[in-house]
């Protein structure tokens, strides 16, 4: 049997300090979940999460999105983007085109076939979602979203005190 890293720290608790165990907890449940919905999305549509993604994307800017924007929201390089973007619009899920604006600027936004196929894979995603936190109550999801807010602005604090000593 293969251990995650989570289930080895408990194993030896004095091996690690809380704030790594709860590190661990964290990074365990975000593979479980990462995983879960890659296999779905593979099985039921033939898709890749990053392809879920950058449609989901799209689907909130009807009039389309540069490239860098893109990349920006997905926290990937433009290059990434780009094998992603010519992959769809050969597919025919996205219109590309030139900025009107600026020549060297393409432009990128779900063709009609694409938003209804994409907007049949967010029901299912959403599902998806909620059976896999069907055992939190409304309580338990109001306080865990509590406390990962916490814990964000925890490490963004330690990000900028951090980046303050670089200098």
């Amino acid at each position: 049997m293969i251990l995650d890293s989570e289930t080895k720290a408990v194993e030896q608790p004095d091996d690690h300090a809380d704030e790594l165990r709860l590190w661990l907890r964290l990074l365990t449940c975000t593979n479980l979940i990462e995983g879960e919905v890659r296999g779905r999305l593979r099985e039921r549509f033939d898709v890749t999460l990053p392809r879920f993604d950058l449609m989901a994307q799209l689907d909130k800017a009807p009039d389309g999105m540069t490239l860098s924007d893109v990349s920006k929201r997905m926290m990937v390089s433009n290059g990434n983007v780009t094998g992603l973007v010519e992959r769809l619009v050969v597919s025919g899920h996205l219109d590309r085109r030139t900025s009107e604006t600026d020549r060297r600027v393409q432009v990128i936004r779900l063709t009609r076939s694409g938003r209804a196929e994409f907007r049949k894979m967010a029901a299912e995603h959403q599902t998806w979602i909620s059976d896999m936190f069907g055992d939190l109550s409304p309580k338990d999801v109001k306080e865990l979203m509590r406390l990962l807010g916490k814990t964000k602005g925890s490490v963004q604090k330690s990000a900028r005190r951090r980046a303050g000593e670089a200098r």
